[in-house]
Formats: C-alpha cells, sequence, structure tokens
C-alpha cells in the first residue's frame, strides 16, 4: 500500500535523550469534533510535521497535561513528530475519515520517544491516519520510518548565532540528500521562536516543492530557537 521512500541513506541522530516510556501508558479513542467536518478526498500528497519540543515545554513543564513530553521525567527531546498528514490538491485534506477505538498499548510504547504524547497519538490517528490506513500499527510504522529517516542539522549551533528562516532551511535541507529549500515550510510564532518544521512530500513520500496555499516565512525574517533550560 505505501511506498516507503527514505529522505537519506543513513538513520537520524537521536532526537530524544534517556526516553523511557513510563508504565501504564494508555491512548483511549479519540471522537470526531462536532465541529469537525469528515472529508474523505482523494489523497495526493502528505505533509511531515516535526515539533521542535524545547520551544513547545518552555512554559509547559509543570503541566500536568504535557507531564510525559515536557517534565524531563520521561525523558528530553529535541524534534518531535507532530504528525504524518495526508494532503490534497488544496487546503481541504481529508480528516477523520472512520471512527477508532483506544490504541494498542504496544503501538503506543513503541512510538513513545518519537511522540512522547498519547494524547497526540490518539488525536494524529483519528485525524489523519484513519484517512490513510485501516490499522493504527501501519500508519504509526510509516511515520516512524519518515521521522527516522530525516537528519537534522546541529540546532545548539545554529541556535548561537544571528539567524535567519532562508538560512534555517538552508541548513535543514543541507543535511538531507534530495531536500531543497523550497520543500520546507516553517512555523515560527509570534515572538520569533520556531516552533516547527514542515515537510512537503509526494505521494510517493518523496520530498516535493511546498504548494502555494502554503505559506512560507520569508527568507529574511529572523528566527530563533529556543535550546530548552
Amino acid at each position: 500500500m505505501f511506498l516507503l521512500l527514505a529522505l537519506a541513506a543513513t538513520p537520524a541522530q537521536a532526537q530524544s535523550y534517556q526516553c523511557r516510556p513510563p508504565s501504564g501508558l494508555s491512548a483511549p479513542a479519540e471522537r470526531k469534533p462536532a465541529s469537525e467536518p469528515r472529508r474523505t478526498t482523494p489523497v495526493t500528497s502528505y505533509t511531515l510535521a516535526l515539533s521542535w519540543s524545547p520551544e513547545y515545554c518552555r512554559t509547559r513543564k509543570d503541566s500536568r497535561r504535557d507531564k510525559t513530553q515536557c517534565s524531563g521525567d520521561d525523558g528530553s527531546f529535541g524534534f518531535i513528530l507532530h504528525g504524518l498528514w495526508p494532503d490534497t490538491r488544496g487546503p481541504a485534506y481529508p480528516q477523520y475519515c472512520a471512527p477508532t477505538r483506544a490504541l494498542p498499548p504496544a503501538v503506543v510504547n513503541r512510538n513513545f520517544c518519537m511522540m512522547p504524547s498519547t494524547r497526540m497519538m490518539a488525536h494524529e490517528w483519528a485525524k489523519h491516519g484513519t484517512c490513510m490506513t485501516r490499522r493504527p500499527e501501519t500508519y504509526f510504522r510509516v511515520s516512524r520510518i519518515m521521522f527516522d529517516a530525516v537528519r537534522f542539522p546541529d540546532m545548539d549551533r545554529l541556535s548561537r548565532k544571528p539567524l535567519t528562516a532562508g538560512q534555517f532551511r538552508n541548513a535543514f535541507a543541507a543535511a538531507n540528500e534530495g531536500l531543497q529549500p523550497d520543500m520546507l515550510r516553517l512555523k515560527i510564532n509570534r515572538r520569533g521562536w520556531l516552533q516547527e518544521v514542515k515537510l512537503c512530500l509526494g505521494k510517493s513520500f518523496r520530498p516535493q516543492r511546498c504548494p502555494a496555499y502554503m505559506r512560507a516565512a520569508k527568507n529574511d525574517m529572523p528566527v530563533k530557537i529556543w535550546r530548552g533550560g
């Protein structure tokens, strides 16, 4: 069903440190919100969304809701997988294609160090994964292959010098064979801090130029990287 093509020939640098799934993890089924439509539009491409965890956790270290990701008790995280999203031609992407059940514990434990939030696992499977496959095991296996194939630039070095969005895209692309800067989109918050990197992928999972409707941060836009602490 899936043509699994790596973004690079070598494995990714570790993005989680001393990560160990806590005991008793569970991910109950997420119901489709009444305000969200069910869309089963044809899948023509994908987005691999990678969140920069230090920025997300900056104000959430004491949050019970985000304990597994942000407290430091279960690991220290760099980039984590936000999700692998099926897209279509235009902004009306497919979503909530089928009802879901609770995720199997084996799936939750196997993918925790990539996505250290069971709430997010349940959400990503319900909203996006159901539009790609019938089995959560397949969705997370494909997601893990794609995530593990990405090589990340030296974020510590980049965080210690003046940086623009264009320079960051260039550095990220240079770390991955076959990736070009226009195949990336950055999410930067109002204070100028990097939140997320989105990789645009074709239907065969090869990197491709991002569509015009995905707005890009201008190359000269300043961007800062929070290292944590």
